[in-house]
């Protein structure tokens, strides 16, 4: 009897040991809760609306250019070619570009032409950082210092010299084209890079970017070395 008694007694302590615990962690351990005010969520809901609005609208480009490319393909099968060939060079960037855009100029800071020091051309590293804010802004086409940037262009240090596509940039100053799909993005992007933070790390090496005026039409290079063909093979014809 006193045995029963005991099993029961231990198996109640269990379960209200097994809540107490389970409340417990719940105290400590709660749900995490949003506690953005109005405004950040506000400003959230707009960045993916403004996603959502560019996403429709490469949908509807696409969709377009497909039905172009049906349209032609019906009509002439050599026109559909000719065109796919030439609109695949621009948006690689074999061809050159007269677009909406601005201009920047890397130069010496003043407080170092001042003094006297010695200007440092750019680190490789720190032109990487200011093409991938242009990109991060909708670039449609980069050149640096003459020198056409596109998917397979590297940037780095050869022999103590900057380099884009092995070919030595010069020390400062020198000039960075950007051009864009609309007049719009250019102002866009130029209020992104007057806010941006990557003019002090420019400052910091004792250059300064100069960031030019929207420009309704600018002329950008088109890349005039060999592209790289090495994962691209050839199918043979009727496959």
């Amino acid at each position: 009897m006193k045995r029963t008694v005991y099993i029961r007694f231990t198996i109640i302590l269990l379960i209200v040991g097994f809540m107490l615990s389970v409340q417990y962690n719940t105290v400590q351990n709660p749900e995490t809760r949003d506690t953005r005010d109005i405004w950040a969520i506000r400003q959230e809901l707009a960045k993916e609306t403004e996603l959502h609005s560019e996403l429709l609208s490469e949908v509807r480009v696409l969709e377009q250019t497909i039905g172009k490319y049906e349209n032609m393909v019906n009509e002439s099968p050599k026109i559909a070619l000719n065109d796919t060939v030439e609109q695949l060079e621009r948006e690689i960037g074999l061809v050159d570009v007269n677009s909406p855009g601005l201009m920047i100029t890397v130069e010496p800071s003043l407080e170092s032409m001042i003094v006297g020091q010695a200007i440092e051309e750019i680190s490789p590293d720190l032109l990487v950082r200011l093409i991938n804010e242009i990109n991060r802004f909708k670039a449609k086409a980069v050149e640096v210092d003459g020198k056409r940037i596109i998917y397979s262009s590297a940037i780095r240090d050869v022999n103590g010299k900057t380099t884009v596509n092995n070919l030595a940039i010069r020390h400062a100053p020198f000039n960075i084209k950007i051009g864009t799909s609309t007049y719009e993005d250019a102002k866009k992007m130029y209020n992104q890079l007057e806010a941006s933070a990557i003019g002090d790390d420019f400052y910091i090496d004792n250059l300064r970017l100069v960031i030019g005026e929207p420009q309704h039409s600018m002329s950008i290079s088109a890349y005039d070395q060999t592209v790289s063909k090495q994962f691209l093979q050839e199918v043979p014809g009727g496959e």
